[in-house]
């Protein structure tokens, strides 16, 4: 068996490495695809909830609407409807759990496809910003394994 040595990349630090200016006409090497949204996944949750938060009370409006307007604010990021739908549906879940009744979060099949109806209330934004503030520290807690498993993406 072999071992890495202490100039081997397995073992280099941040910063350890002497480097020279890039030679012109290096590409930029930060391209990145763009990020698929998958249910359940906290970095989407979020971003699905900071736009909820922020649609109009009180009226029916279409799921295919949000995930379209989340497809144009996120470039590098594509939400598909029933993305979108699992999200309004946790949302809607948790609404129920918090306080025991369907009007706060209301999903309905319609003429243009499955709408969301939010409840125009008072206690629903204070709501919806806990909901997100969740989403937001379970992204923060995925950071953190992240670099824990030295940013492999792997468990060690």
């Amino acid at each position: 068996m072999t071992h890495a040595s202490a100039d081997s990349p397995a073992t280099a630090r941040a910063g350890s490495l002497s480097l020279r200016p890039a030679p012109a006409g290096l590409p930029d090497p930060n391209l990145q695809p763009p990020t698929i949204a998958e249910s359940g996944d906290p970095f989407a949750q979020l971003r699905i909830l900071e736009l909820v938060a922020r649609l109009e009370r009180g009226r029916a409006i279409p799921v295919d609407d949000i995930s379209a307007a989340l497809n144009a604010a996120y470039l590098d990021w594509t939400f598909a409807p029933i993305v979108v739908a699992d999200a309004l549906v946790a949302l809607q879940a948790n609404w129920l759990s918090d306080y025991r009744n369907a009007s706060g979060i209301v999903l309905e099949d319609g003429p243009r496809g499955l709408t969301v109806t939010i409840e125009d209330s008072s206690r629903v934004d204070p709501w919806i910003v806990r909901q997100a503030l969740r989403s937001a520290d379970a992204c923060r807690e995925a950071l953190l394994a992240f670099s824990r498993r030295s940013g492999t993406g792997f468990d060690d």
